[in-house]
This record gives C-alpha cells, structure tokens and sequence, in this order.
C-alpha cells in the first residue's frame, strides 16, 4: 500500500494557501474539474515538488444498476496517467438512474445517492467494481458516503457489505470518518462496529471533513470546521491501524491558510496518537487486503443476471425520482428524511450552477436561490450541470423573467453566447458589437 502521509483536498480557491502550508504530502484534485491536457499551473508546480496528486472521480455511479460507462472510465484513467497518480478513487453510491433497463430517460442526482445494502446490490456493485478496475491503469480505492436516508428491507451493515465487497473484488477503501460520524447522527449506526467489521488492511486512505448538525440531522458540508466527533472517529481508526493516508477535505466557505494548518494539525496530532495501535491492522470480516485480491482472482463471480440489475434500476428510478422529479415517495422509506434530503440535493444543485455559471446569480442577485428552486421543483437533471444552467436561464426567459428589464437583457445575451451550434467570438471587440446590437434591437 502506498505510503501518502498527511494531505489535503486542492481547490483552485486555496491553491496558493496549499503551496505555503508546511507538511503537505499528498493532494487529491475532483477528476471531474482536470483537463488532462490542461493542469493548472498551481497543480502542475506542486507535482514538480514532488506532492502526489490523486484524481477523486465524483460521476462515475459505481452503485448504479447500469454497468460504468467506457467514456467516464476513460476519462479517470487519462487523468490519472496524467498526474502520474498511484491510484484513482471513487464512491459506493448512484449518482443517476432511469435509462435502458427501465425504459425511462436518464435522470442525475447531482449529488451521492446510498445503494442498498441487499445482496442484490452489492451483486452489481462487485461486477461494476471489476469492470472498472480493469478498465483503470493503477489501483482503485472506494468511498463510503454520507447519506440522510436509509433503504428498508437491507440485509447488512455498512461494515459487513464493505467487508464483502473487498473480498468478492480486492478493491481497497477510502474510509471517510466524517461520513461514519454523518451516518451516527442520521441513521443511528455505530462508526466503531462499523470500523470492527471493516477490512482495515485494505484502507488506501482517509477522508476527514466538517459538516453541522440542524434540527437533528447532520449534514455532511465540507463548509464547516472539522468538529470533536469527527475527530474521535478518526481515532477510533487509528487505534485499529495506521492508515497510509489522511487527507483534509474543504469545498466551500474556505478559511484562512492558519486555520486550515490548524485543522491539519490537528489531524496529525489524532494519527501520531494512535500511531502503532494497530500496526498491521485488523483483518476484520473481509481478511487482509492480499489475501482478499488473491481470493477474488481465483474465483471471480458470476456475470449478474438481468433481472438483478432491472430490479435494482426501478428501485433506484423511483427513489431519485421521489427525490427530484416530484412523484410519490417509494414504500418503506422515511417520507421526512426524502423531504428533507430533495432540498438538499437541490440547494447543492443551485450552489453547483452557481459555480459552473457565476453570471447567474450576479444577474439575478438575491432572487437567484429561490428562483432555481421554482425551476427545479420537479424538473430532474438530465444533462449535467452545464445544461442545467442554460435549461434554467431558458426557463427564465420563456417565463418572462427577471421582471427588471436591464436584467432581462443581460441573461438574453448571456444565453444567446452560450447557445447555438458553436461558441461565439470571445474577442472584446466581437463581444462589444454584440452588446450594441442587443441595445438596439431592444434586448430581442
């Protein structure tokens, strides 16, 4: 297992704060934000420090009922030969549904979706799990996630279903402890049996983030310090084993560079704590990593039968669509847990558009949140977040909105740039012409 020390999540906000913060060993960068032809400059200095970087696939929906997508493995793989990574990592969750095996469109969470913990599902998760593995240059490490809602009917823990997974796959784990806390609060799981079931030898590396609790239900923000619970489940970890890595995440409402060394200080102070406590680890349900990849050579499993997967398409079709497309709420599920967890899938949306096209709030200002909220009530993502927000501005314009007229016309040509078969003139002469001919057709 690759040694990678103490790092942190890059993000273009903080990346000069990164390049100063003493003991920075590793970073991890969203696969999905690199061009591989196109690292930044930030990124691309740190890696001629000799800072490893690893590419963290966010879209990949390893525990959807459809098997990977060739394209988005490819993509993963190009990125990691890029950044010259020792490993790619990914997440146990769906992150779309709809789509062939249920003869329905294609609808996207935009956001981490739980799988169910059935024997049905984690069939497809291993399939998934080899395909991609396969289909990967360096090894691959899985993400258990946080989630607000638990499936009825499922068949183990989270411990026991990462325990098997490991071994029916050989897969390592990227084990998020604020993730095992989010799921304490909001589903009443224990973060130490699950660390008791858990394969420890077959942790690639660990995640540690901050979230806030409200009106008892812990939401999992990457934009909050990292609390005192969070912490004691790292701990916990550690007095079962080493991990080779920990890394700080952060996404949002970003610190200053002392408060973040802080936080990383922290950290290390929790892992040198525990440093020995359990020096190989535990093999825990799954056995050692090894062994569990030699296991999983000899006996792959058994091509998953249609029917598996179908199954597993209409249960998660009708919850992601309880969740954002307005239709009844499946049988056995919490109906509060699903309102509350459809806001936050749309409030990350509308964060999320906010980042991919920051004219839109600019131009519509404090209006901006609750006019997405009326728009994607109901209205699923089938495009990603790029279409989302021209599909938004559309929506807008078609409803004769905004009501003020100069704002009006600058979403008019704020869509009219992005629309059309091919983009516009970026040159401020070509865009200045543009603005004169909106002036004076009246904003049409």
């Amino acid at each position: 297992m690759v040694r990678l020390g103490t790092g942190i999540g890059w993000r273009p906000e903080i990346a000069d704060d990164i390049a100063r913060l003493p003991g920075i060993d590793w970073v991890e960068v969203v696969a999905e934000n690199i061009c591989p032809g196109h690292v930044p400059d930030a990124l691309r200095r740190l890696r001629e420090r000799g800072t490893t970087v690893v590419p963290h696939g966010v879209s990949l929906g390893l525990g959807g009922a459809e098997r990977p997508d060739p394209g988005r493995l490819r993509a993963l793989a190009e990125r990691a030969e890029a950044l010259g990574s020792p490993l790619v990592t990914e997440h146990i969750a769906f992150v779309r549904a709809g789509g062939p095996l249920t003869a329905s469109p294609v609808i996207e969470a935009g956001h981490l979706l739980p799988v169910p913990r059935t024997r049905d599902a984690l069939d497809v998760l291993c399939e998934n799990v080899r395909i991609a593995q396969d289909a990967l240059p360096v090894p691959l490490a899985v993400e258990n996630i946080a989630a607000l809602i638990s499936w009825p009917g499922e068949e183990m823990t989270e411990g026991q279903f990462l325990a098997e997974l490991v071994e029916r796959t050989g897969v390592r784990l990227l084990i998020d402890v604020a993730n095992l806390h989010t799921n304490h609060v909001n589903r009443g799981e224990d973060p130490a049996k699950a660390l008791d079931e858990l394969p420890t030898s077959a942790i690639a590396y660990v995640h540690v983030a901050g979230g806030v609790e409200r009106d008892g239900v812990w939401h999992d923000s990457h934009a909050h310090p990292v609390t005192r619970p969070v912490l004691d489940v790292l701990a916990e970890l550690c007095a079962r084993t080493t991990p080779p890595g920990v890394l700080l995440e952060r996404d949002e409402d970003f610190p200053a560079a002392d408060e973040l060394a802080g936080e990383l200080d922290a950290i290390r102070a929790v892992t040198a704590a525990g440093a020995g406590g359990g020096a190989g680890g535990r093999a825990g349900a799954g056995g050692g990593a090894a062994e569990a990849s030699a296991r999983a050579s000899a006996a792959p499993d058994a091509p998953v039968p249609d029917d598996v997967r179908e199954r597993l398409a209409l249960a998660q079709a009708a919850l992601l669509s309880a969740l954002v497309g307005d239709t009844p709420p499946p049988e056995g599920f919490d109906r509060r847990r699903l309102r509350v967890q459809s806001a936050a899938l749309t409030a990350k949306r509308a964060s999320v558009i906010a980042k991919v096209a920051p004219e839109l709030p600019e131009i519509l200002g404090t209006g901006y949140r609750p006019a997405f909220a009326r728009y994607a009530d109901g209205r699923p993502m089938t495009g990603g977040y790029r279409r989302d927000a021209m599909s938004f501005a559309e929506h807008l314009l078609a409803d004769g909105r905004p009501e003020d007229a100069a704002a009006r016309r600058r979403l008019t040509l704020w869509w009219q740039e992005r629309s059309g078969p091919a983009p516009l003139p970026s040159h401020p002469a070509a865009r200045l012409a543009r603005r004169v001919r909106l002036a004076l057709s009246g904003g049409r």
